[in-house]
C-alpha cells in the first residue's frame, strides 16, 4: 500500500523547484495534490500533468499566500474537490537580498509577508480542518539561513527563523489532536534561486558544504515526504536540516 493513498496534500509554491519535487514525491506515494502558485500558470499546469502521470489527481490554484482571503479560498477549493486536507507543505517563498543599510522597508516587508505571514495564514486555515479530523501533517520549509544567518539576507533569515519558532509553537498546540508540525531547513539547493548566483558566489557556497556539492530538490522532497508520512507519527516540533552538513 502506498503511504499517502487516500490522502490530500496542499503544497504552496508547488509549480517548480522544491515545491514541484514535493508534489511529485507525495503523488508517487498516492496523495492527491492541490498546489498553489503565485503567477506562473504554465509551470503550475506542467506540475499538474506530472502529478497526474503518476496516477493521482491534482489541482492548481493561484494564490497569494500573504492574503488571508486568498488562502481561505485555497483551502475551500481543496475541500470542495477532495473533501479533506491531510498534509500541508508551506513551501512558497521569495528573496529580496541586500545589505541591511541598503535594504528597503518594502523589501523587508515583502519577504516577511510571503515567507512568514504566508505560512501562518496557511497553517491557521488548514489546522481548523486537521483538528476536526484529529489528523494532520504540517511541514514548513525553513532554511539553513534561518539557523545560521547570512550576510545580505537579514529579511530572509528573519522570516525563516520565524518559521522555526512558529513550527515549534504550533506543534505544542496541536500535538494532543494527532497533528504534527515540523520543519525542513534546506541548504544550497539547485533551484531557480541558486541558478541566479554568480560563479564566485556559487563556488564559495559549494566550498562551505562538507559534502562538497549542492543538493537537489528531490533531496528536500524526500525529507518532506518522511515528515508527512506516518513513519514520522511520533515526530513533532523538529527541524530537519537538509544541507550536506552546512549547519553542523
Amino acid at each position: 500500500m502506498m503511504k499517502f493513498e487516500g490522502k490530500t496534500a496542499v503544497v504552496t509554491g508547488g509549480s517548480r523547484g522544491i515545491g514541484r519535487a514535493v508534489c511529485l514525491e507525495l503523488a508517487a506515494g498516492g496523495a492527491n495534490v492541490v498546489l498553489c502558485y503565485a503567477g506562473n500558470e504554465a509551470a503550475a499546469q506542467e506540475t499538474v500533468q506530472a502529478v497526474e502521470a503518476l496516477g493521482t489527481k491534482a489541482l492548481a490554484v493561484r494564490c497569494d499566500v500573504s492574503d488571508a482571503v486568498q488562502v481561505d479560498a485555497l483551502v475551500k477549493s481543496a475541500v470542495e474537490v477532495f473533501g479533506r486536507i491531510d498534509i500541508l507543505v508551506n513551501n512558497a517563498g521569495i528573496t529580496r537580498d541586500n545589505l541591511l543599510m541598503r535594504m528597503s522597508e518594502a523589501d523587508f516587508d515583502a519577504v516577511v509577508a510571503a515567507n512568514l505571514k504566508g505560512a501562518f495564514l496557511c497553517m491557521k486555515a488548514a489546522s481548523r480542518l486537521m483538528l476536526k479530523q484529529r489528523y494532520g501533517r504540517i511541514v514548513n520549509l525553513s532554511s539553513v539561513v534561518g539557523l545560521r544567518g547570512n550576510a545580505g539576507q537579514v529579511n530572509y533569515a528573519a522570516s525563516k527563523a520565524g518559521v522555526i519558532g512558529m513550527t515549534k509553537s504550533l506543534a505544542k498546540e496541536l500535538a494532543s489532536r494527532g497533528v504534527t508540525v515540523n520543519a525542513v531547513a534546506p541548504g544550497f539547493i539547485e533551484t531557480d534561486m541558486t541558478a541566479a548566483l554568480s560563479e564566485a558566489a556559487r563556488s564559495a557556497a559549494q566550498g562551505s558544504i562538507p559534502m562538497g556539492r549542492l543538493g537537489g530538490p528531490e533531496d528536500v522532497a524526500r525529507a518532506v515526504g518522511f515528515l508527512a508520512s506516518d513513519d514520522a507519527a511520533y515526530v513533532t516540533g523538529q527541524v530537519l536540516a537538509v544541507d550536506g552538513g552546512m549547519a553542523m
